[in-house]
């Protein structure tokens, strides 16, 4: 029998459910609670025996278990490997920063995108995720920083997965995300990182999401990013910029552009001026990613005075810019990294 996923549910809808075996309404913000901490069907010490029996047997409390988790020895960085209830695997990064902790989450098994730079995509996309399955992410984050009596303060939807490509179950996480009684966290505390599929941008800047939307622009020009992107054959650049103008306009939060410099491709001071000429004018900001290598895809990282010249172009041309930050460089923390070891190390048994 397939068990219902309740983390997947607003209180409302677990009242409903929990209604249908015949329980009182003010069970729904209890379960809520305890399933939002983590906390097994078992130990919910305020439901009645009866019933944490019968949601042991019909639910899963949370469709996400740790698998594995690597800590980086340079930065702190948490690598984790979750196996979903069905036995897929997906993968995540928690981020400690002086301000608080960041976990960057995945949306599908793998990704249907097929961005040249990106591993999660190489296998392509087993299925998206439930919101339950999303949210299972930081709740076993919360679990692993417990020790330490800390939490996911911030969370990005970075991992595997376009988010947009899931959108429904992923605009469900996000309001299950900030509800009372649950983790409790903002919208200014997500940042959400698009390829660009036009229409669902559109569509979410009317969603009251506030969410920091990240675009994958990766190029100047349309040329260049059918290159990388296979999703610049369907939008052109001007058109996934409008749509970023018009996420600007309805929510008034700037647009991160990431930009994954790849070596011969799109990182001359040349490609830096087109770039500042596209952005002029925007409310936005320019992170530069010097590319981990991807040896199945040929592609090749940067030199750092490759990486320099770009910002200073960008700086000249009065384009907010910064390198990230990069982090669990000896712990495979680029997307996709972890997950196909193990898959091939599966294999191989």
């Amino acid at each position: 029998m397939m068990k219902t996923q309740l983390l997947s549910m607003s209180p409302e809808e677990l009242g409903v459910y929990l209604k249908e075996l015949g329980q009182p309404a003010f069970r729904a913000k209890q379960v809520f609670a305890w399933l939002h901490q983590g906390v097994p069907f078992a130990q919910m010490s305020n439901l009645p025996k009866a019933l944490r029996e019968t949601l042991s047997e019909r639910c899963l409390d949370n469709p996400v278990q740790v698998l594995e988790t690597i800590t980086s020895k340079l930065d702190g960085t948490i690598k984790l490997l979750y196996r979903l209830h069905d036995g897929h695997v997906i993968e995540g990064v928690l981020m400690r920063y002086k301000y608080g902790n960041t976990l960057c989450v995945s949306t599908q098994v793998g990704c249907r995108m097929g961005c040249a730079f990106c591993a999660s995509t190489l296998d392509g996309c087993a299925r998206s995720l439930t919101p339950g399955e999303i949210l299972g992410q930081i709740v076993c984050a919360n679990g692993v920083l417990a020790p330490q009596e800390q939490k996911v303060g911030n969370v990005v939807l970075m991992g595997s997965g376009e988010p947009f490509d899931n959108y429904d179950n992923v605009v469900k996480f996000l309001r299950l995300l900030r509800m009372e009684g649950g983790l409790c966290i903002g919208m200014r505390s997500v940042s959400l990182s698009t390829c660009g599929l036009v229409p669902n941008m559109r569509r979410f800047a009317l969603e009251e999401l506030p969410v920091t939307l990240s675009l994958s622009l990766h190029a100047p020009n349309d040329a260049v990013r059918k290159r990388l992107m296979p999703v610049a054959n369907a939008y052109t650049i001007e058109e996934t910029l409008d749509a970023c103008r018009y996420y600007i306009e309805k929510t008034g939060r700037r647009v991160i552009f990431e930009y994954a410099l790849v070596h011969g491709i799109n990182a001359s001071p040349e490609q830096a001026v087109e770039l500042a000429a596209r952005l002029r004018g925007m409310q936005c900001h320019v992170n530069l990613i010097p590319l981990n290598s991807v040896p199945e895809r040929g592609l090749t990282g940067v030199s750092e005075r490759e990486v320099d010249a770009f910002r200073k172009t960008l700086e000249q041309h009065n384009i907010s810019v910064t390198r990230r930050r990069e982090m669990g460089d000896d712990i495979e923390g680029a997307c996709g990294q972890l997950r196909r070891r193990y898959l091939r190390e599966q294999d191989e048994q």
